[in-house]
């Protein structure tokens, strides 16, 4: 099997990596499509010690005998171990001993195959397409700021970062139907958001705005400080 193996930040494409065998209670999924994320070029960096194929973003289609054999899938990343007392507690993504898909003591999907628990997957619709598909776990990531935060139609909101991840919580923030100024660096990123009514400026054009809610998704320490004020 071929796979982007990550070890000591030296990224190298292997040609031998041995089929994934799924435990009990895990699919084998063939890989159709993979997204990068930032977290991915943080570990070739260095930023958490991971040695393994990278990439937890992805769609595949389920090999495995069963009910889920042939269907397109996505899948969350954490895999629980099922006896801590998160787990206990149905809250799985904070399980003590978790593995987590490309990140953790887990294999990830920039290969031909990975696995993953059964209660990690999720059927893909028919009429969403691979290319839509592989945003699910970003979008899910997204999707955490309604939960978070109330966010009100009189609201005015301040958005700062224009990366994938930017650009997806800002058209997830938009649909409260808030005033959402979202603030870039990139123009034609912001020009994506701009063919959806999203107002955007420059940040080497922004003035100081006042805002209800400030949203920051850079990860910087000047996009922190831009939100504090």
């Amino acid at each position: 099997m071929r796979g982007l193996w990550l070890e000591k930040q030296h990224l190298s494409l292997r040609k031998n990596l041995p089929l994934p065998t799924p435990p009990h209670g895990e699919a084998l999924i063939k890989i159709i499509r993979a997204g990068i994320c930032n977290t991915d070029v943080e570990l070739l960096r260095g930023y958490y010690p991971y040695a393994g194929v990278l990439g937890h973003e992805f769609v595949g289609v389920v090999e495995s005998d069963g009910e889920w054999k042939g269907k397109r899938v996505v899948g969350e990343i954490n895999a629980r171990c099922g006896k801590c007392e998160a787990c206990l507690h149905k809250n799985r993504n904070h399980c003590e001993h978790r593995t987590v898909l490309g990140i953790q003591d887990r294999n990830g999907v920039f290969a031909e195959y990975t696995t993953l628990p059964y209660e990690n997957l999720h059927e893909v619709p028919h009429n969403v397409s691979e290319d839509e598909a592989v945003f699910t776990e970003p979008l899910a990531a997204a999707l955490q700021i309604p939960q978070q935060v109330q966010i009100h139609p009189e609201d005015r909101v301040v958005l700062i970062g224009d990366g994938k991840l930017g650009l997806l919580c800002a058209q997830v923030v938009a649909l409260s139907g808030c005033d959402l100024t979202v603030i870039g660096k990139h123009e034609n990123k912001l020009e994506i958001l701009k063919r959806r009514g999203i107002k955007t400026i420059l940040m080497s054009a922004a003035p100081k705005l006042k805002a209800d809610v400030a949203i920051e998704v850079t990860g910087s320490p000047g996009g922190f400080e831009m939100a504090r004020g």
